[in-house]
């Protein structure tokens, strides 16, 4: 794997292209043990800098193979500070992972969503072995939830797992798949990537993602559940950049 790490506002990144990303996925060997990416984005940035310098969530970013940046703004942002950093969207990501990376026969695992959900996956791909597990809601204040999917995770012996149960509970997961032991395979972290997928939710078109509006499109979709984020919590972006310094 080439690659090179940059740290930014607090995250080591890893400067892949989308093209080496995916280049890493489809020849890392199935049966190695289980490692997990993540993508980060504005939201999960701010939430992560608000996390306790002992929080299980920053040991999670800390233990990951790759964090790759998933946000224009971010990019841009660090690219004022002079740090260069490619942008490898998780949504492009994981439909590139489901739809051409995958090879026919590969066991694909899926934590999070539903039977409608699994269903539209195995019509996307039948040559593809899917297996599901959904945990209940508030996994994380539940530790025999955890543990229920860490084990599903390791008992699947998938060659990829999707986990889609939001942040931080998809990254905790990870971690603790990893730090157990006996899984293989590669865990993305991907968030409600299977949504814009599988045509449950439309993503913003391709000029808006461009242009740095993804967001907007999103909070216009759904005010309601995502006003906070977007107008609230998501500028404080702003003042991390501000605030930080690059190492000498």
């Amino acid at each position: 794997m080439i690659s090179t790490q940059t740290e930014f506002v607090g995250i080591a990144f890893d400067r892949m292209t989308m093209a080496v990303t995916e280049a890493w996925l489809s020849e890392r060997a199935p049966e190695a043990p289980f490692a997990f990416v993540i993508t980060p984005n504005v939201d999960h940035v701010v939430k992560l800098d608000a996390a306790p310098p002992d929080a299980e969530i920053r040991k999670a970013y800390a233990a990951a193979a790759l964090r790759l940046c998933d946000s224009r703004i971010v990019a841009k942002l660090a690219r004022m500070r002079g740090v260069d950093l490619p942008v490898v969207p998780g949504s492009d990501l994981t439909a590139h992972l489901v739809t051409g990376i995958a090879r026919a026969g590969d066991r694909i695992c899926l934590i999070g969503g539903d039977a409608a959900m699994l269903s539209d996956l195995r019509a996307l791909r039948p040559d593809l072995d899917f297996v599901q597990h959904v945990p209940p809601m508030g996994m994380l204040r539940k530790p025999e939830a955890m543990a229920e999917a860490a084990a599903f995770v390791r008992d699947a012996r998938a060659r990829f797992t999707l986990l889609a149960v939001a942040m931080p509970q998809q990254e905790i997961l990870a971690l603790r798949v990893a730090q157990a032991g006996g899984a293989i395979g590669i865990g993305l972290c991907i968030g409600a990537s299977l949504d814009f997928l599988t045509g449950r939710k439309a993503r913003a078109p391709l000029w808006m993602q461009k242009a740095s509006l993804e967001w907007l499109h999103r909070l216009s979709s759904e005010p309601g559940r995502l006003w906070r984020r977007y107008l609230i919590e998501g500028p404080r972006i702003f003042l991390l950049t501000m605030r930080w310094r690059k190492p000498s």
